[in-house]
Parts: C-alpha cells; sequence; structure tokens
C-alpha cells in the first residue's frame, strides 16, 4: 500500500469536524480494499480470518502501552524480535494489526514533588526515541495526525507517547511546553495520588476537590498546544471541571466501564460516559481484567492484601527471592477467575449503547498491568480475538474501524484544530 499524498493530508486537516468522523475510517478501508459489510451468522473460522484481516488493514491505534517503564525498570529487551517476556515487540504488533502505539512515559506518583518527576519523563522520552533510531526501519516515532496517515502504508509500527501522571510539570508551564517539543501527544493528570495537577482516584485525600488552580491553567494551555487532555486515574468532580473546561473533546486513554465494576472510581461512570461524547470525547477501553470483571477485581484485591500482610508480618521485602517466592506459591495455590475476550467487548458495546460507536476506542494497558489479561487477549498479537468478537455481535467493518483508530484520530485532529485556532486568534 502507498501512504497518501501531502494533499490528501491536507485536506483531511482541513475538513470539518463531522466530516472527520466519516473520512478516518473510511480511509484506511479505501487503503486496505476493506470491505464493509455486517457479519453476523458467518462461521466461526471466517470470522476469524476476517478480523486477522481487519485488524491488519484498519491500522490498530492503541492509546495506552507501558513498554518504556518496562524496559526500563526491568529488562532492556530487543522489541524488533520476537521477546519471551511482556506483552509487545515488533512481530507480535504486525500480527495484532497494530499500526499506532502510545508509548506510555509513565512517571510514579512517588516522584511528585522530589524534583525527580521531569528527569525520569526525560529519561523514558530518550528510551523510546531509542528504539525508532536503533530500529528505524520497524519503528517510527509520530506526533500528528498528518504523521500517521502519512505512515499508514509502512511496515513500520508508529510510536506516538502519551504521559501518566502530569507530575513532570513541576508546577511550570514552560516544562509542559517542552514536553511538547519533545513529543508528548496527551496527558494522563493526575496517576496514583492527588498531585499538584488534581485529584486521583485512588488517593482517598481529595486536597483540590477536583481540579486545582494551576491545573485549570495546565488544561488551558494543553489545548493551546495541542496536547490530548487525558482523565483516566481522575477523579469525578476532576473530571467533570475538565471536559467542561477544555475547549477540546479529552480522551479517557485508558478506562473501561463503572457499570461491571459498581464503586471502581478509576472506571468511568454512565454519566461520565455520556458526558465525555457530548463534549466529542472518546473512551479507549482497558483490557485488564480488573477493570472488566468484579469479581476478578476482589479477588485481585484480596490477593494483593493478604500476600502484603503476609510479607509485612515475616519482615519480608516484596523484590527478595522468598517474598517471589511466597507470592508465586500464593497464587498458583489461589487461582483467579479471569475472563474472557468477549467480556471486554461487552464493554465497548455498553459504550455504544450510551453514546454511539463514536466515541469508544481500545486502550489496553498491556504492559501495565501485569498478569491480570483476559484470556484470549493477552498481548499485541490477539488484538483480532476482539475484534471477532465484534464481528459475531454485528459490528460492521465501518464501526470496527473508528474503533480501532478512526474515533481517537477524529480527536486526535479536534485537538489539533483547536490548536491552530488558538494560535490564531492570538
Amino acid at each position: 500500500m502507498e501512504a497518501l499524498t501531502p494533499a490528501a493530508v491536507k485536506e483531511f486537516e482541513g475538513s470539518g469536524f463531522m466530516m472527520r468522523i466519516l473520512i478516518i475510517p473510511m480511509v484506511f478501508c479505501s487503503l486496505a480494499g476493506a470491505v464493509c459489510q455486517t457479519t453476523v451468522g458467518q462461521p466461526d473460522a471466517s470470522l476469524k480470518a476476517r478480523a486477522v484481516r481487519l485488524a491488519r488493514e484498519s491500522r490498530i491505534l492503541d492509546t495506552h502501552i507501558d513498554l518504556p517503564y518496562r524496559l526500563l525498570r526491568e529488562k532492556r529487551a530487543d522489541v524488533s524480535v520476537r521477546t519471551a517476556d511482556g506483552d509487545f515487540d515488533y512481530p507480535r504488533a504486525r500480527e495484532g494489526g497494530l499500526g499506532v502505539a502510545f508509548m506510555s512515559i509513565y512517571v510514579p506518583s512517588s516522584l511528585e514533588g522530589t524534583g525527580k518527576a521531569k528527569p525520569e519523563a526525560e529519561n523514558l522520552i530518550g528510551l523510546l526515541r531509542g528504539i525508532a533510531r536503533r530500529w528505524p526501519n520497524k519503528f517510527a516515532v509520530v506526533t500528528s495526525v498528518s504523521d500517521v496517515l502519512r505512515g499508514a502504508g509502512s511496515a513500520k509500527v508508529l510510536l506516538a507517547m502519551g504521559m501518566e501522571n502530569g507530575s513532570p510539570i513541576e508546577g511550570n508551564l514552560d516544562n509542559l511546553r517542552l514536553f511538547y517539543e519533545r513529543g508528548i501527544r496527551y496527558i494522563t493528570l493526575t496517576h496514583a495520588k492527588s498531585n499538584h495537577i488534581c485529584d486521583s482516584s485512588y488517593d482517598p485525600e481529595r486536597k483540590w476537590n477536583g481540579l486545582s488552580p494551576f491545573g485549570r491553567e495546565v488544561v488551558l494551555e494543553m489545548n493551546r498546544l495541542g496536547i490530548m487532555v487525558d482523565i483516566s486515574h481522575v477523579t469525578d468532580s476532576t473530571f467533570f471541571q475538565v471536559v467542561r473546561l477544555s475547549r477540546a473533546p479529552v480522551i479517557a486513554s485508558h478506562s473501561s466501564c463503572r457499570y461491571f465494576t459498581p464503586g471502581f472510581e478509576r472506571n468511568m461512570s454512565d454519566e461520565m460516559i455520556r458526558e465525555l461524547a457530548a463534549h466529542g470525547g472518546v473512551i479507549q477501553i482497558n483490557f485488564g481484567s480488573s477493570f472488566i470483571n468484579d469479581r476478578f477485581r476482589k479477588e485481585d484485591e484480596r490477593e494483593t492484601k493478604e500476600i502484603d500482610e503476609h510479607l509485612k508480618q515475616q519482615h519480608l521485602k516484596p523484590e527478595g527471592k522468598e517474598a517471589k517466592a511466597y507470592a508465586s506459591d500464593y497464587r498458583h495455590s489461589h487461582p483467579k477467575s479471569f475472563p474472557g475476550v468477549a467480556e471486554v467487548a461487552v464493554h465497548i458495546g455498553h459504550v455504544v449503547k450510551l453514546a454511539g460507536v463514536d466515541h469508544v476506542g481500545l486502550g489496553s494497558d498491556f504492559d501495565g498491568v501485569g498478569d491480570t489479561l483476559p484470556i484470549g487477549l493477552k498481548d499485541v498479537s490477539q488484538y483480532p480475538a476482539l475484534l471477532a468478537e465484534l464481528l459475531k455481535l454485528g459490528y460492521s467493518d465501518a464501526d470496527i474501524m473508528k474503533i480501532c483508530s478512526g474515533n481517537i484520530l477524529r480527536v486526535w485532529s479536534a485537538v489539533e484544530k483547536a490548536a491552530r485556532q488558538s494560535g490564531e486568534r492570538q
């Protein structure tokens, strides 16, 4: 396949908001010669083959993969070849139809206020860019929708960057501008603890009751620069303040539906999903089983609690050999009830029922949720299994194209347009 011409890219960027909703999935269908039709009643083998083809044709865009932090903290693997560990490498990405991977520049909440958050983020950005430099025939860093469209016919896996946790901004909007220049195209405002920007859904302390005064400045400056605002990890009050303040659509880069996990604030409520959609945004479904299935979530919480209590009683450090052996034995003797890939499709369907097919996508959290992924959806080679489930449910090719990449590209394009308009007003 050939990449789009510069003229086609310019036409795409200049098209209206509603026109882009239609153009993006059609672009990828056209490039690959996909046939858009429903598939209810087709045999499983036929559906699986079609799902594989559709995954590759759609150039799947996954908004949250935690490869950089895994490589930094665990093992500097050669991801240009098939690896024994982790959820991502080039061969498996190609098998699964992954075209664009937003790699998470994840900074732990413990670095908030230490002066170490910004250097940590810069280190991870350097690591990710190093992957593209080392294997330029397999990976390329992208920073715009135009870059994505130009690379649509390439065999490369395109690497975009989203920063998970706003702590590296360190109270200085100049740092936000620096990260934009380094290629960051979305920022998850916080993570496991409330920070100087906003409150976290995981933190019982609600210091700001939403956004801090500086957090409001951050959201508006992200709009001005063209950085997508990511509301995964924030509290409900933060979400509603952000979505109503932002001058561009916002995203949830790796969240799922709270309807299936009652009381789990990290997921989005029905009201939030409708509000997100009303402002043009998109929720990218997290594959982690704790996000998908409430039974698994409770089993996982119990496992963590009981292991932690044992280690504390025995004065063992988690990284020690004896501690790891105990944790392994515990998990072996207390197997959890993993959901299947079909349950991930159910979350997608719930969003479609609430807000329509234009407001849902894929944000797997591969390499970020450990051994909690659903059966049949364990790494980047297995996206077709999810698409097969959607085909079984009667989704058309055009709808699946939107879910795989079209919806998030529409939002990213709208954010870029809002930034250009902001610059024109100044």
